[in-house]
């Protein structure tokens, strides 16, 4: 059997096991690029080699393919071999033991302490739905909360008395976190004008004109109106307020564990993102300041 036909067979395979039309047309297209490369070799499709594949990654990369191609291709080859593999076809897997190239971190984007309070500064204001925004966007910033725990509020996860609020994370893991003073007396605001919107026994903590629970994508619109009324030169998106949280937390305290515990994430590598955005801006600082460091 040729190597188109071993190709079409395991491209029949993905699809009868419910995989995309994208990643299918990936997939063929990145596994011919590699039977290609082999017929430059001239080698055989199924006599391909550990070594075979270390080349092909290398003269891919040097044609300027980036990582996140590179992973793409490896893991299209590595499936198609495994096929292979599982069938007799060949004695091994020629991909196995190739690490993918790592991926580097994208570092999530911030708004810095004056773009918060321009943003969040409220003026007095008759617009119910505005005292709710700046209730919503001041509890997100205040205690860190991703933008899918503020729609999922109920009014009794929420302790005025206590100054904390309950929240149901990711694998419906719970945490308490605190609320700060401003987003208090913001949420004083909006509790006072709820009841009008009111239509029945909702017990979501921030409702809509419908009375019914407010969603991510409302509450995403929401704050890019308030991101345009405020004059802000940037997009701003739910998830930043929670970023500027983390971040603006850390470099004040540097208590990476508190920060790690009020953000929910379980695994502490996750928060240690926000102290790379921290060195960023001491590098900063230093290439302005240091005198050995200042370009001539």
């Amino acid at each position: 059997m040729s190597a188109s036909e071993h190709l079409d067979n395991f491209i029949d395979f993905l699809g009868s096991k419910n995989f995309s039309r994208h990643t299918i047309i990936n997939y063929r297209r990145d596994i011919t690029s590699f039977l290609e490369y082999m017929s430059r070799m001239q080698s055989g499709a199924l006599e391909a080699s550990h070594r075979h594949l270390q080349n092909f990654v290398r003269q891919q990369h040097l044609k300027g393919l980036g990582p996140a191609s590179l992973r793409r291709k490896l893991s299209a080859v590595r499936s198609f071999y495994k096929y292979l593999a599982d069938r007799d076809e060949v004695k091994s897997n020629p991909a196995a033991g190739i690490k993918l190239p790592k991926l580097k971190k994208a570092l999530p984007k911030v708004l810095d302490v004056d773009q918060m309070s321009g943003l969040l500064d409220k003026t007095d204001t008759p617009d119910d739905l505005l005292i709710r925004d700046f209730a919503m966007f001041e509890l997100m910033y205040s205690s860190g909360l991703r933008v899918s725990e503020v729609a999922g509020l109920n009014l009794d996860m929420l302790r005025m008395e206590e100054g904390t609020v309950k929240v149901l994370g990711k694998g419906a893991k719970q945490r308490i976190v605190p609320v700060g003073t401003l987003a208090l007396k913001a949420l004083k605001s909006w509790l006072r004008k709820r009841h009008l919107m009111l239509k029945a026994d909702e017990p979501a903590l921030f409702i809509g004109i419908s009375g019914k629970r407010l969603g991510v994508r409302s509450i995403q619109k929401r704050l890019e109106k308030l991101a345009r009324l405020k004059h802000l030169d940037r997009h701003v998106s739910p998830h930043m307020l929670r970023h500027s949280f983390a971040s603006h937390m850390l470099e004040s305290s540097g208590d990476l564990r508190a920060v790690q515990e009020m953000l929910g994430h379980s695994d502490i590598s996750t928060t240690q993102i926000y102290t790379h955005l921290d060195f960023q801006f001491l590098a900063k600082v230093y290439d302005k300041a240091h005198p050995r460091a200042l370009k001539k």
